[in-house]
Protein backbone atom coordinates (compact mmCIF):
# COMPACT_ATOMS: atom_id res chain seq x y z
CA UNK A 1 0.00 0.00 0.00
CA UNK A 2 1.29 3.27 -0.84
CA UNK A 3 0.55 7.00 -0.76
CA UNK A 4 -0.06 6.89 -4.45
CA UNK A 5 -2.21 3.93 -4.69
CA UNK A 6 -4.15 5.77 -1.46
CA UNK A 7 -4.28 9.14 -3.11
CA UNK A 8 -5.83 7.58 -6.33
CA UNK A 9 -8.24 5.73 -4.44
CA UNK A 10 -9.15 8.91 -2.24
CA UNK A 11 -9.89 11.06 -5.32
CA UNK A 12 -11.86 7.79 -7.29
CA UNK A 13 -14.44 7.94 -4.10
CA UNK A 14 -14.45 11.82 -3.60
CA UNK A 15 -15.37 12.38 -7.50
CA UNK A 16 -17.55 8.88 -8.08
CA UNK A 17 -15.24 8.64 -10.94
CA UNK A 18 -11.98 7.09 -12.11
CA UNK A 19 -12.03 9.18 -15.54
CA UNK A 20 -12.66 12.51 -13.39
CA UNK A 21 -9.77 10.90 -10.90
CA UNK A 22 -7.40 10.39 -13.22
CA UNK A 23 -8.13 14.16 -14.60
CA UNK A 24 -7.79 15.65 -11.23
CA UNK A 25 -4.51 14.06 -10.74
CA UNK A 26 -3.19 14.23 -14.03
CA UNK A 27 -2.47 10.59 -15.50
CA UNK A 28 -4.39 8.26 -17.59
CA UNK A 29 -7.61 6.32 -16.46
CA UNK A 30 -5.78 3.22 -16.88
CA UNK A 31 -2.90 4.07 -13.99
CA UNK A 32 -5.70 4.78 -11.39
CA UNK A 33 -7.43 1.62 -12.43
CA UNK A 34 -3.96 -0.27 -11.92
CA UNK A 35 -3.50 1.88 -8.27
CA UNK A 36 -7.30 0.42 -7.24
CA UNK A 37 -6.61 -3.40 -8.59
CA UNK A 38 -3.60 -3.31 -6.24
CA UNK A 39 -5.51 -1.93 -3.56
CA UNK A 40 -8.05 -4.84 -4.19
CA UNK A 41 -5.21 -7.20 -4.05
CA UNK A 42 -3.79 -6.41 -1.19
CA UNK A 43 -6.91 -6.46 0.73
CA UNK A 44 -8.76 -8.93 -0.33
CA UNK A 45 -11.75 -6.79 -1.40
CA UNK A 46 -14.00 -5.27 -3.98
CA UNK A 47 -13.42 -2.54 -2.19
CA UNK A 48 -16.72 -0.84 -4.91
CA UNK A 49 -18.66 -1.73 -7.43
CA UNK A 50 -20.32 0.50 -10.36
CA UNK A 51 -23.88 1.21 -10.13
CA UNK A 52 -26.05 3.68 -11.88
CA UNK A 53 -25.92 6.98 -9.96
CA UNK A 54 -22.46 6.12 -9.14
CA UNK A 55 -20.32 3.73 -6.71
CA UNK A 56 -22.10 1.22 -4.14
CA UNK A 57 -18.85 0.60 -1.39
CA UNK A 58 -17.72 -2.04 0.60
CA UNK A 59 -17.34 -1.72 4.73
CA UNK A 60 -14.36 -2.63 4.40
CA UNK A 61 -14.13 -0.22 1.25
CA UNK A 62 -15.42 2.97 2.98
CA UNK A 63 -13.15 1.92 5.98
CA UNK A 64 -10.18 1.90 3.83
CA UNK A 65 -11.16 5.60 2.54
CA UNK A 66 -11.72 6.98 5.38
CA UNK A 67 -8.23 5.86 6.64
CA UNK A 68 -6.69 6.59 3.21
CA UNK A 69 -7.84 10.47 3.72
CA UNK A 70 -6.57 10.81 7.09
CA UNK A 71 -3.38 9.81 5.83
CA UNK A 72 -3.03 12.08 3.09
CA UNK A 73 -4.76 14.57 4.97
CA UNK A 74 -2.12 15.24 7.71
CA UNK A 75 -0.41 16.82 5.84
CA UNK A 76 -2.52 19.21 4.61
CA UNK A 77 -3.76 19.63 8.15
CA UNK A 78 -0.44 20.25 9.51
CA UNK A 79 0.36 22.93 6.64
CA UNK A 80 -3.27 24.88 7.74
CA UNK A 81 -2.50 25.05 11.02
CA UNK A 82 1.38 26.50 10.38
CA UNK A 83 -0.30 29.10 7.91
CA UNK A 84 -3.53 29.91 9.81
CA UNK A 85 -0.86 30.20 13.35
CA UNK A 86 1.31 32.80 11.08
CA UNK A 87 -1.32 34.98 9.95
CA UNK A 88 -3.09 34.99 13.07
CA UNK A 89 -6.28 33.24 12.61
CA UNK A 90 -7.60 30.51 14.51
CA UNK A 91 -8.54 26.83 13.31
CA UNK A 92 -11.49 25.00 14.83
CA UNK A 93 -11.52 21.48 13.47
CA UNK A 94 -14.48 19.74 13.62
CA UNK A 95 -15.23 16.41 13.51
CA UNK A 96 -18.90 15.05 11.89
CA UNK A 97 -21.00 11.93 11.35
CA UNK A 98 -21.61 11.27 7.72
CA UNK A 99 -25.26 12.03 8.06
CA UNK A 100 -24.92 15.02 9.91
CA UNK A 101 -22.12 16.63 7.83
CA UNK A 102 -23.73 15.44 4.63
CA UNK A 103 -26.86 17.32 6.05
CA UNK A 104 -26.81 19.40 8.91
CA UNK A 105 -22.66 20.60 9.19
CA UNK A 106 -22.66 23.12 6.13
CA UNK A 107 -25.09 25.15 7.36
CA UNK A 108 -24.26 25.30 10.26
CA UNK A 109 -20.77 25.98 10.18
CA UNK A 110 -21.44 28.24 7.35
CA UNK A 111 -23.51 30.30 9.85
CA UNK A 112 -21.25 30.04 13.01
CA UNK A 113 -17.96 31.18 10.96
CA UNK A 114 -19.38 34.34 10.02
CA UNK A 115 -19.46 34.99 13.80
CA UNK A 116 -15.43 35.40 14.09
CA UNK A 117 -13.35 37.20 10.88
CA UNK A 118 -10.18 35.38 11.94
CA UNK A 119 -11.63 31.51 12.69
CA UNK A 120 -10.80 29.35 9.72
CA UNK A 121 -13.13 25.91 10.21
CA UNK A 122 -12.16 22.72 9.35
CA UNK A 123 -14.65 19.69 8.91
CA UNK A 124 -13.68 16.60 8.30
CA UNK A 125 -16.20 12.89 8.42
CA UNK A 126 -14.80 10.60 10.51
CA UNK A 127 -16.58 6.94 11.80
CA UNK A 128 -18.31 8.40 15.70
CA UNK A 129 -16.75 5.64 17.16
CA UNK A 130 -13.56 7.30 16.88
CA UNK A 131 -14.71 10.67 18.10
CA UNK A 132 -12.94 10.39 22.00
CA UNK A 133 -10.03 9.52 21.17
CA UNK A 134 -9.71 12.00 18.18
CA UNK A 135 -11.01 14.06 20.98
CA UNK A 136 -8.33 13.17 23.94
CA UNK A 137 -5.21 13.64 21.39
CA UNK A 138 -6.21 16.71 20.99
CA UNK A 139 -6.84 15.40 17.03
CA UNK A 140 -10.09 17.41 16.66
CA UNK A 141 -11.64 20.56 18.95
CA UNK A 142 -15.16 19.33 18.78
CA UNK A 143 -17.16 15.90 17.03
CA UNK A 144 -20.69 16.34 16.17
CA UNK A 145 -22.83 13.01 15.89
CA UNK A 146 -24.86 10.31 17.87
CA UNK A 147 -24.57 10.01 21.85
CA UNK A 148 -21.49 7.78 22.64
CA UNK A 149 -22.16 4.61 24.69
CA UNK A 150 -20.39 5.71 27.52
CA UNK A 151 -19.18 9.48 28.11
CA UNK A 152 -15.71 9.80 29.66
CA UNK A 153 -14.94 12.22 32.26
CA UNK A 154 -12.73 14.66 30.16
CA UNK A 155 -15.62 15.44 27.58
CA UNK A 156 -18.76 17.46 27.87
CA UNK A 157 -21.70 15.68 25.93
CA UNK A 158 -24.49 18.15 25.03
CA UNK A 159 -27.72 17.49 22.64
CA UNK A 160 -27.54 19.33 19.61
CA UNK A 161 -30.62 18.74 17.14
CA UNK A 162 -33.58 16.40 17.29
CA UNK A 163 -34.29 14.37 14.12
CA UNK A 164 -36.45 11.84 12.42
CA UNK A 165 -35.01 9.08 10.23
CA UNK A 166 -38.27 8.10 8.12
CA UNK A 167 -37.98 4.80 5.15
CA UNK A 168 -38.87 5.98 1.82
CA UNK A 169 -39.02 4.36 -1.43
CA UNK A 170 -40.18 5.33 -5.57
CA UNK A 171 -43.68 5.84 -6.06
CA UNK A 172 -44.67 2.68 -8.15
CA UNK A 173 -42.39 0.56 -4.59
CA UNK A 174 -44.56 -2.35 -3.26
CA UNK A 175 -43.94 -0.43 -0.04
CA UNK A 176 -45.22 3.17 -0.90
CA UNK A 177 -47.69 4.18 1.20
CA UNK A 178 -48.36 0.92 3.09
CA UNK A 179 -47.56 -0.24 6.70
CA UNK A 180 -44.65 -2.46 6.51
CA UNK A 181 -43.88 -5.19 9.19
CA UNK A 182 -40.55 -6.14 10.00
CA UNK A 183 -40.36 -9.07 7.99
CA UNK A 184 -41.06 -7.09 4.88
CA UNK A 185 -38.32 -4.92 5.63
CA UNK A 186 -36.29 -7.24 5.85
CA UNK A 187 -36.78 -8.78 2.68
CA UNK A 188 -36.52 -5.42 1.00
CA UNK A 189 -33.08 -4.50 -0.95
CA UNK A 190 -31.76 -1.25 1.36
CA UNK A 191 -30.17 1.66 -0.14
CA UNK A 192 -27.63 3.26 1.93
CA UNK A 193 -25.34 5.80 2.64
CA UNK A 194 -21.90 5.67 4.40
CA UNK A 195 -23.22 5.88 8.10
CA UNK A 196 -24.28 2.08 7.66
CA UNK A 197 -20.99 1.73 7.61
CA UNK A 198 -20.70 2.60 11.42
CA UNK A 199 -21.61 1.03 14.15
CA UNK A 200 -23.27 4.04 15.95
CA UNK A 201 -25.96 6.53 14.95
CA UNK A 202 -29.44 6.18 13.91
CA UNK A 203 -29.20 3.64 10.62
CA UNK A 204 -26.83 1.37 12.03
CA UNK A 205 -29.35 0.99 15.30
CA UNK A 206 -32.37 0.30 12.72
CA UNK A 207 -30.41 -2.45 11.09
CA UNK A 208 -29.74 -3.84 14.01
CA UNK A 209 -32.86 -3.71 15.36
CA UNK A 210 -34.92 -4.99 12.02
CA UNK A 211 -32.14 -7.69 11.60
CA UNK A 212 -31.40 -6.84 7.85
CA UNK A 213 -29.71 -9.50 6.40
CA UNK A 214 -25.99 -8.00 4.99
CA UNK A 215 -26.78 -9.24 1.51
CA UNK A 216 -29.43 -6.83 1.36
CA UNK A 217 -27.83 -4.00 1.84
CA UNK A 218 -26.05 -1.29 -0.76
CA UNK A 219 -23.98 0.96 0.26
CA UNK A 220 -23.19 4.12 -1.26
CA UNK A 221 -20.67 7.06 -1.40
CA UNK A 222 -23.62 9.63 -0.24
CA UNK A 223 -27.09 9.48 1.30
CA UNK A 224 -27.84 11.62 -1.20
CA UNK A 225 -26.54 8.58 -3.83
CA UNK A 226 -29.08 6.02 -2.22
CA UNK A 227 -32.28 8.35 -2.44
CA UNK A 228 -31.39 8.87 -6.05
CA UNK A 229 -31.63 5.07 -6.44
CA UNK A 230 -35.08 4.60 -4.06
CA UNK A 231 -36.18 7.00 -6.50
CA UNK A 232 -35.81 4.50 -9.47
CA UNK A 233 -37.74 2.09 -7.35
CA UNK A 234 -34.69 -0.19 -6.66
CA UNK A 235 -35.41 0.09 -2.87
CA UNK A 236 -35.74 1.27 0.43
CA UNK A 237 -33.93 4.24 1.71
CA UNK A 238 -33.67 5.71 5.12
CA UNK A 239 -33.56 9.39 5.01
CA UNK A 240 -33.73 12.33 7.34
CA UNK A 241 -37.21 13.71 7.17
CA UNK A 242 -36.64 17.45 7.01
CA UNK A 243 -34.39 16.72 3.88
CA UNK A 244 -36.89 14.22 1.66
CA UNK A 245 -40.43 16.36 2.81
CA UNK A 246 -40.00 18.29 -0.79
CA UNK A 247 -39.80 15.22 -3.05
CA UNK A 248 -42.20 13.47 -0.56
CA UNK A 249 -44.71 16.50 -1.72
CA UNK A 250 -43.68 16.17 -5.52
CA UNK A 251 -44.40 12.34 -5.27
CA UNK A 252 -41.07 11.76 -6.16
CA UNK A 253 -40.87 9.48 -2.86
CA UNK A 254 -43.19 7.83 -0.84
CA UNK A 255 -42.96 7.50 2.89
CA UNK A 256 -43.00 3.49 4.14
CA UNK A 257 -45.71 3.97 6.91
CA UNK A 258 -45.70 1.86 10.21
CA UNK A 259 -43.51 2.22 14.07
CA UNK A 260 -41.01 0.01 12.70
CA UNK A 261 -40.74 2.80 9.68
CA UNK A 262 -39.54 5.68 11.90
CA UNK A 263 -36.57 6.39 14.37
CA UNK A 264 -36.44 9.52 16.57
CA UNK A 265 -32.87 10.44 17.25
CA UNK A 266 -30.62 12.85 18.59
CA UNK A 267 -27.37 14.39 17.49
CA UNK A 268 -24.86 15.41 20.22
CA UNK A 269 -21.78 17.77 20.29
CA UNK A 270 -18.80 16.33 22.43
CA UNK A 271 -16.24 18.74 23.28
CA UNK A 272 -13.33 18.22 25.82
CA UNK A 273 -14.02 19.90 29.59
CA UNK A 274 -12.23 23.23 30.56
CA UNK A 275 -12.19 24.96 33.29
CA UNK A 276 -10.84 28.21 31.34
CA UNK A 277 -12.13 30.71 29.05
CA UNK A 278 -14.60 29.22 26.50
CA UNK A 279 -12.78 27.94 23.40
CA UNK A 280 -14.48 28.42 20.00
CA UNK A 281 -15.36 24.83 19.87
CA UNK A 282 -17.23 25.03 23.30
CA UNK A 283 -18.53 27.99 21.69
CA UNK A 284 -20.11 26.27 18.78
CA UNK A 285 -20.89 23.33 21.13
CA UNK A 286 -23.38 26.06 22.76
CA UNK A 287 -24.36 27.71 19.49
CA UNK A 288 -25.30 24.31 17.95
CA UNK A 289 -28.34 23.92 19.76
CA UNK A 290 -30.14 27.46 19.55
CA UNK A 291 -32.93 27.89 17.11
CA UNK A 292 -30.98 29.87 14.83
CA UNK A 293 -28.50 27.38 14.33
CA UNK A 294 -31.22 24.68 13.91
CA UNK A 295 -33.22 26.71 11.31
CA UNK A 296 -29.82 26.73 9.55
CA UNK A 297 -29.40 23.21 9.71
CA UNK A 298 -32.66 21.93 8.92
CA UNK A 299 -32.52 24.05 5.23
CA UNK A 300 -30.94 20.60 3.73
CA UNK A 301 -29.00 19.89 0.49
CA UNK A 302 -29.42 23.29 -0.47
CA UNK A 303 -26.81 24.94 2.03
CA UNK A 304 -24.31 22.53 0.89
CA UNK A 305 -23.76 22.20 -2.44
CA UNK A 306 -20.50 25.18 -2.42
CA UNK A 307 -19.33 23.05 0.71
CA UNK A 308 -19.56 19.36 1.17
CA UNK A 309 -17.55 16.96 0.12
CA UNK A 310 -18.16 13.24 -0.26
CA UNK A 311 -17.65 11.60 2.79
CA UNK A 312 -13.81 11.32 3.24
CA UNK A 313 -12.94 14.91 2.36
CA UNK A 314 -12.21 17.56 4.59
CA UNK A 315 -13.99 20.85 3.87
CA UNK A 316 -12.35 24.43 5.32
CA UNK A 317 -14.31 27.67 5.54
CA UNK A 318 -12.95 31.06 6.57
Amino acid sequence: MTPTQLRAYVAVVRLGSVKQAAAELEVSESAVSLHVAQLRKEFGDKLFTKTAAGLAFTPGGLRLASRAAELLGLQDRTMLEVSAAKRGRRLLRVAASNLFAEFAAPGLIELFAKRAADLDVELSVRDPGTFESLLLTRAVDIAVGPRPLVVDDAITCRPVMNYRLVLVVGPDHPLAGVSASPGQLREQTWLLGPSAATDLGAVPALLRRLAVPDDRQQIFQSHAAALGEAKRGRGVAPALAFTVAPDVRDGQLNLVMGSHATVEAVWYSQVLTSPGPMSAAAELSRFSSTPRAIQAMMRGAGVSVGHFKPSVHVTLWS
